[in-house]
């Protein structure tokens, strides 16, 4: 469903293309000194942008791939490369923590399904936190922990807590999909049934 979407998306593409993605992708690149990168993933990377970007204290996130050996990946052959598709988010530690970043991840995904997210197959649409410190790292892992203790799910949790590697920032028409193409995302999100996943598993709970 999403490689008919793209279909559109390529030839409108160079129609459409928002500012606000061109300053979002040069945040992620440069940064600032009261600023720290926290990089998830979780299948569709259109999907894991909006539950980040209304978050008080995130200053931007950018939709990219990583994990992978090939360099300067794009959508037609990252996942050939070993890539997988992910978000880095940028965020001010001072106004939001990273553990509320790791709430806000596991809220959006099927922690427990190694082979893909949804109706996403294969291992470039599959799970992953990818630390960029220690203090990160154990982060990560506790909540796993916690996660997998509250018997939400009742399958084991298989997302796996990794280092991060080289993020490369998608083409710019995939930046802010669902504010350039809310038509088609809107359209693609309900297909493939991630919505109708979350609902039930957490309800009034969930982060949208």
């Amino acid at each position: 469903m999403k490689t008919v979407i793209m279909i559109y998306t390529l030839i409108l593409s160079s129609i459409f293309l928002f500012p606000f993605a061109a300053r979002s992708v040069q945040a992620a690149e440069q940064g600032s000194a009261k600023t720290a990168k926290a990089t998830f993933a979780g299948g569709c990377f259109w999907c894991m942008e909006k539950p980040f970007e209304g978050l008080e204290g995130v200053e931007a996130v950018i939709s990219g791939y990583t994990a992978g050996t090939g360099k300067d990946p794009n959508y037609e052959n990252y996942a050939a490369g070993g890539h997988i598709e992910a978000v880095e988010v940028i965020y001010d530690p001072a106004k939001i923590s990273y553990d509320r970043l790791l709430d806000v991840f596991w809220r959006q995904i099927d922690p427990t399904d190694p082979d893909g997210q949804f109706v996403d197959r294969g291992h470039s649409y599959t799970s992953a936190i990818f630390y960029h410190d220690e203090q990160q790292k154990e982060a990560a892992e506790k909540s796993k922990e916690a996660l997998a203790s509250s018997n939400i799910f009742k399958n084991p949790i298989v997302t796996p807590i990794l280092a991060a590697t080289t993020f490369y920032p998608a083409e710019e028409y995939h930046q802010d999909y669902y504010r350039k193409n809310p038509l088609r995302y809107k359209f693609y999100r309900y297909g493939s049934g991630r919505d109708q996943f979350l609902d039930k598993v957490w309800g009034k709970d969930r982060e949208k």
